[in-house]
């Protein structure tokens, strides 16, 4: 009972990017929402209106990483993004716990990177550079 008192930390994850594990600093954007239908039957009795369940939404995924030397993975998956073909791959985020097993997973289906953001450069700063890829795909289910 013990071990379940505490929530998880979010700073102890992994990302797999089609079957390649990628070190990344940040993921942002993993939001599942329902379009709401409003309806209204011409013989209710009421002078309100129902709320049904509609189609379902989810967001594009924000992925931060440091930028080493040769690592063009993020520009490799870009480039391979021809007019109406994107190369697709399965994206799995796993939160994990102290033994780095997965304690919760998103899997995103169908991704492909919809914009990539290269690191901003100041010459008098000491930060990491830090790329940002955003990923478009077609539904997201937590395992």
């Amino acid at each position: 009972m013990a071990e379940n008192a505490y929530p998880m930390p979010s700073f102890h994850f992994s990302v797999d990017l089609g079957g390649t594990i990628i070190n990344c600093s940040e993921v942002s954007g993993l939001d599942i929402e329902l379009d709401v239908i409003e309806y209204r039957d011409g013989n209710s009795q009421t002078f309100s209106k129902q709320k049904m369940s509609g189609l379902r939404k989810s967001s594009d995924v924000t992925v931060k990483k440091g930028l080493f030397k040769d690592d063009k993975q993020y520009y490799t998956w870009f480039n391979a993004v021809q007019m109406h073909v994107p190369e697709r791959k399965d994206v799995t985020i796993s939160l994990l716990d102290e033994a780095h097993a997965p304690v919760m997973t998103w899997k995103l289906l169908n991704a492909w990177p919809k914009k990539i953001s290269s690191p901003s450069m100041k010459s008098d700063s000491s930060e990491v550079a830090i790329e940002t890829i955003e990923i478009a795909h077609e539904g997201c289910t937590i395992e």
